[in-house]
């Protein structure tokens, strides 16, 4: 087997199509696909079913593909042992991460991340949606939750405190709150299908019933929300840092709780034989966190 037939393999159930993972390959989709066409002659069996627009792989080919994954892992290891560390990591690094912090954090970090590996290419996928990340073909998801998938492997990046914020317009209105029990009076700006929110009371998480009018799958959508006046918003200090800075959002400290902080995560599908571009984009987003750029305030 030639290892950039499987590669063709790879590269088309990631994208969908031949002609996509052509593109990608820097060939055209006729070749592409008569590459693929004699991987199957050899393995004696059909690993995708095809049309000049789509792909989707057969039950062998799914079978086929974690190999073939792997295969191309331990290629990448290998070239990447005997490049001088100069010379930096190269191949696609697919990244996801909440459209948020993405936009804020992971894309500007990424930018000089790209400056310094000039032949790494980058898909960065920016979703408030739980992604998964094997069936998606992703390297590394950036995550702001506690984790709840085993079969993954994280690694703590950095702390994620949390702030109830509002701006001066809806304070003045409405009032702040002083105890957990006060926010039954405001309107709190909540994540679709959100009832509750959870705090740390003498020690212990509790969750808290919170209603409002506003409601967002977004949480960019529920910042501008809050940026608005229309109520609370329960938002990472990172992401309100800026706009508390410039008065435009006020911080609420209860005097009996306080939200209970998550933690940002790398998480990345294996821990056998991890690509030298995810270990290194691992180490830079934890250089990025080490230097104290996005410290809460």
């Amino acid at each position: 087997m030639e290892l950039s037939d499987i590669a063709i393999f790879v590269e088309a159930v990631r994208a969908g199509s031949l002609a996509g993972a052509a593109r990608r390959l820097g060939m055209n989709a006729m070749a592409a696909s008569r590459r693929l066409a004699a991987l199957e002659a050899e393995l004696g069996v059909r690993l995708a079913h095809r049309t000049t627009r789509s792909l989707s792989t057969t039950s062998d080919g799914e079978i086929f593909l974690k190999h073939a994954q792997a295969l191309l892992e331990e290629q990448a290891s290998a070239l990447a042992a005997l490049r001088p560390a100069a010379a930096g990591v190269s191949g696609q690094l697919r990244v996801t991460a909440s459209a948020a912090f993405g936009r804020k954090v992971v894309a500007p970090m990424i930018a000089a991340f790209m400056h310094d590996n000039p032949e790494l290419h980058v898909d960065l996928l920016l979703t408030d949606d739980q992604v998964d990340i094997v069936g998606q073909g992703i390297d590394v998801a950036v995550r702001i939750a506690k984790l709840r998938d085993n079969h993954l492997i994280a690694r703590r990046l950095a702390d994620n405190p949390r702030r109830l914020c509002a701006s001066p317009a809806y304070l003045k209105a409405h009032g702040a709150p002083r105890l957990l029990s006060d926010l039954a009076g405001h309107s709190c700006l909540l994540g679709t299908g959100t009832s509750h929110w959870i705090f740390v009371r003498n020690g212990k998480a509790v969750r808290h019933k919170v209603t409002g009018r506003f409601t967002a799958s977004s949480i960019e959508a529920i910042h501008q929300a809050c940026l608005g006046g229309v109520g609370i918003a329960n938002l990472s200090a990172w992401d309100v840092a800026d706009d508390r800075r410039g008065g435009l959002l006020e911080a609420i400290e209860l005097e009996d709780a306080e939200p209970e902080p998550l933690a940002i995560w790398a998480v990345y599908p294996t821990a056998r034989m991890v690509p030298a571009k995810v270990r290194a984009f691992i180490a830079a987003l934890e250089q990025e966190f080490g230097q104290g750029r996005h410290h809460p305030v």
